[in-house]
C-alpha cells in the first residue's frame, strides 16, 4: 500500500483543498487483494484507492462514466485470430493506468 500511495503522490493525483460549502465530497476507501500464483500460493498483495461512486448523482457530481474493461469473449477472439495468423503474443500490465486519464470536472473526495 505504501508503494501505491507514493506513486499517487509523485504523480500529483490529487491536491488537498477544502471543498466548496455547497458540495458534499465523495468518500473513498482502500481495497486490498491477494494475487495468487497458479499453484494457489500468494505472489503479492495489491491495494487500490477507490471512490465510493454510489453516492454521486448524475448531472450533479458527474456527466458520464467510462471504464475500459476487456471482456473474456474479446480476449478469446484476439487469441483465436493470433493463432490462426501465426502472430506472436506478449502481455503488458499497465500500472496505475487511471493516472493517465484527464478529468474535465473537479472531484472532491474525502
Amino acid at each position: 500500500m505504501s508503494e501505491k500511495l507514493i506513486i499517487l503522490m509523485r504523480h500529483g493525483t490529487w491536491e488537498p483543498i477544502p471543498p466548496p460549502l455547497n458540495y458534499k465530497p465523495v468518500g473513498c476507501k482502500w481495497v486490498y487483494q491477494a494475487k495468487q500464483k497458479f499453484n494457489g500460493s500468494i505472489s503479492r498483495f495489491k491495494a487500490r484507492l477507490v471512490a465510493k461512486g454510489y453516492v454521486q448523482r448524475p448531472g450533479l457530481d458527474y456527466n458520464e462514466t467510462f471504464s475500459p474493461v476487456v471482456k473474456p469473449a474479446t480476449i478469446r477472439t484476439v487469441l483465436t485470430v493470433a493463432v490462426m495468423k501465426g502472430w506472436s503474443l506478449k502481455q503488458l500490465d499497465v500500472n496505475n493506468a487511471f493516472l493517465h486519464g484527464k478529468l474535465h470536472e473537479t472531484v472532491y473526495i474525502t
